[in-house]
């Protein structure tokens, strides 16, 4: 049989009844204003961004200027041509009996200026996501569509007021909406913002202020509420946007966030930083795991990075004996007190390295005060201070320039330096920091880089500060010698301008050396973290240093934390920095089928019985099994013969996917770490009692099983 179709729906013939006129012709032509706009408006923009990128550069502001409404008409394009009619991802029908609304990834209106979609991030759709038959919020009916391929293959309607005619409704309450929650998976997260549930969207849409804890156990929907979070808090809250730090989010792992990569453009928004916690650090890239469990426990306190302040201080201690200093003027002496009057003199929270700048000028003052000479400038005792070498010296040995990775292995190589910056840690513990490479980063040792780098700041900021300066010098003396030849010439008008003047505004800025930012450094406006479980209580302090006014979105769940989360959210952030959060939690599993919940909740309750364990909203009729090792492969080889989704053996790092999925990439093999925040249609765990005892196994085995949509089966000798 043959699907019914018409311009735009797609249904199956199961779905006969949603196929009757009366119930979608008006959405039809709906869809067809919305495909007709959406291409107008693809050659109108197209046009615009052409003469934009026609028209002269400009400078300055004005080139500042043109490169956002390059950047702002590039990125309404990219959005427009992702999507045709199927931005729609429902419609409304008020109470009143007024016109439906269409609800979209992003607004939209014809030339006439009446609406043809509603952006879901404004409040006028909020009633799209929360309204429910309890509480209707002004609407009749909602309408959700399932689109694939440009065409409405699903859709279902909900009745939410009773006195309302539901004549043109195809009314089957959610049983549409269950059955898209086990459609099959692929290597991305799917489109789910046309299902955001009323629990969801009431987090989605919470205000950013202080810290917010989204407490929710697996397959409730955590990551899809913290990433349509980050696209609702940054069209939605005037303090995230456009020159106000915008949004961090943090992801457990780059696995995690190639599943998640698509869904943040999906909503409209590229502007969103994202990362692990690794890449906040260069080292991070390369850092291995901390073998030794008490250097571990160790640095995963924050009072490890409070060593870092007397470990910089060390370096920024004032010479405490006079120098003679000789200039072409006659010689010069500083005292003690003028050493520690300099060193004094930068501002506070000034990093190490730039602010050696600053102890220097100091000193030049200190001294050109001195001088008895009045026609020597400051410059030239500058200058000649400059090639002193005794000062330079005795400057340079007293207030170095520091590399922040230097500092740590000093830590981790030197005990005395250890002990002096660290002086609560008993012996036992300062031996159990040293290591023989000092250098060899590991995960443990980033957020005391982290911190050290932020307190030192950048060793070559002082240099390329005097490369901008030189620079800068010579073209305002070429532009000088420039102007004094016209004027030699006989432009009578350069003679009437001011000369410093016209010679500044005539530099060319654009012959300056480029600084290369580090775009994760911060501060944002907004920080989201995920799976924040496992963060220690030094990384706490890598992130809440990117985001200064603590307006944090945390994600996670207690009971998937492999160390342990004895405490509450609240006692944990109140530890770290974060005194005020507040938690919301999510009970209902929309991912996990009650099958396999009943396998996975005894293995968490053992260890954890208080463990946030959600109730699962469908079932598959697939019940949990269990087969031999030598029987993996058939079993596998079988499911990819019957199904299109993706599969996952998690707990066997030996075995060659390729060889079983002939390199179509729909079998992974990962440990329980690597597949934390991602779902597989069937996961095969193999021998899951050898993922160890106490709470570290039981948690593995429980993540592990949980990541099935499916099908779950055990694999044991």
């Amino acid at each position: 049989m043959t699907s019914l179709s018409t311009r735009t729906f797609d249904l199956p013939p199961t779905h006969a009844h949603k196929a009757d006129p009366a119930r979608i012709a008006a959405d039809e032509r709906h869809f067809a204003r919305i495909a007709d706009r959406i291409a107008g408006q693809i050659a109108e923009l197209d046009s615009r961004l052409d003469a934009e990128r026609r028209a002269p550069g400009g400078r300055g502001q004005q080139a500042l200027d043109r490169d956002l409404r390059i950047h702002h008409l590039s990125a309404r394009l990219r959005a427009l041509r992702r999507f045709g009619a199927d931005a729609c991802l429902g419609r409304i029908v008020p109470a009143d009996g007024g016109d439906p609304v269409y609800v979209g990834r992003f607004g939209l209106t014809d030339d006439d200026g009446r609406r043809l979609l509603l952006d879901w991030r404004t409040p006028a759709a909020e009633p799209y996501f929360a309204a429910t038959g309890a509480n209707p919020l002004g609407l009749a009916s909602r309408r959700r569509y399932r689109w694939a391929g440009g065409r409405v293959r699903d859709y279902w309607d909900e009745l939410l007021d009773a006195d309302a005619p539901g004549d043109a409704l195809a009314l089957d309450d959610e049983s549409a909406f269950i059955a898209s929650l086990g459609t099959e998976r692929s290597g991305r997260m799917r489109d789910v913002l046309g299902t955001i549930q009323a629990d969801q969207d009431a987090i989605i849409r919470a205000d950013s202020r202080g810290a917010l804890v989204v407490d929710g156990g697996p397959g409730t929907g955590k990551t899809v509420v913290a990433l349509h979070r980050a696209a609702y808090l940054l069209h939605a809250d005037p303090r995230l946007g456009a020159g106000r730090g915008g949004v961090l989010f943090v992801g457990p792992s780059p696995s995690y966030l190639a599943y998640v990569a698509d869904v943040l453009p999906s909503l409209g928004e590229e502007g969103v930083q994202t990362c692990t916690l690794r890449e906040l650090v260069a080292e991070g890239a390369d850092a291995v795991g901390e073998r030794d469990a008490d250097a571990a426990r160790l640095k995963a306190s924050a009072r490890m990075i409070d060593a870092i302040e007397p470990a910089v201080a060390f370096y920024e201690e004032p010479p405490t004996h006079a120098l003679e200093v000789e200039t072409p003027w006659g010689d010069l002496w500083l005292a003690p007190g003028d050493w520690a009057e300099a060193f004094a003199s930068p501002e506070p929270g000034t990093p190490h390295n730039e602010a050696r700048d600053q102890v220097w000028e100091t000193l030049v003052e200190i001294l050109a005060d001195r001088l008895d000479d009045d026609e020597v400038s400051v410059d030239e005792l500058r200058r000649a201070l400059a090639r002193n070498t005794s000062l330079a010296r005795t400057f340079t040995r007293a207030w170095p320039l520091v590399e922040a990775s230097l500092l740590v292995a000093d830590l981790w190589s030197v005990p005395a330096y250890l002990r002096r910056c660290a002086p609560w840690l008993a012996p036992d513990e300062v031996a159990a920091l040293q290591r023989t490479d000092a250098s060899e980063w590991t995960s443990a040792d980033l957020p005391l880089l982290d911190a050290a780098r932020r307190r030192l700041g950048d060793p070559r900021a002082s240099r390329r500060r005097r490369e901008r300066e030189t620079t800068l010098a010579a073209e305002r003396e070429a532009m000088s010698q420039t102007i004094e030849r016209l004027i030699a010439a006989g432009d009578d008008i350069l003679s009437w301008l001011d000369g410093d003047d016209l010679r500044n505004s005539l530099v060319d800025d654009a012959v300056l050396p480029a600084d290369d930012p580090d775009r994760l450094a911060g501060p944002f406006a907004h920080v989201i973290v995920d799976e924040a479980q496992e963060l220690t209580d030094a990384e706490w302090r890598m992130l809440i240093a990117r985001c200064p006014s603590r307006s944090i979105t945390v994600v996670g769940d207690r009971a998937q934390a492999r160390h342990g989360f004895a405490e509450s959210w609240e006692e944990r952030l109140r530890r770290v920095g974060l005194p005020d959060a507040s938690v919301a939690t999510l009970r209902v599993n929309y991912r996990t089928p009650a099958e396999v919940m009943a396998e996975a909740e005894p293995v968490i309750r053992r260890a954890i019985p208080d463990a946030n364990v959600p109730t699962s909203v469908r079932s598959t009729g697939v019940p949990v099994r269990r087969v031999a090792r030598a029987e993996l492969g058939s079993v596998l080889e079988r499911w990819l013969a019957t199904h299109e989704g993706v599969a996952c053996v998690i707990g066997d790092a030996s075995l060659s996917v390729d060889s079983v999925a002939g390199g179509t990439g729909r079998v992974r093999s990962l440990s329980p770490v690597e597949a934390k925040g991602l779902e597989f249609d069937l996961v095969a765990l193999v021998e899951p009692d050898a993922f160890g005892d106490g709470i570290e196994g039981a948690v593995d085995r429980y993540v592990a099983m949980t990541r099935a949509t499916q099908e779950l089966v055990v694999v044991d000798d």
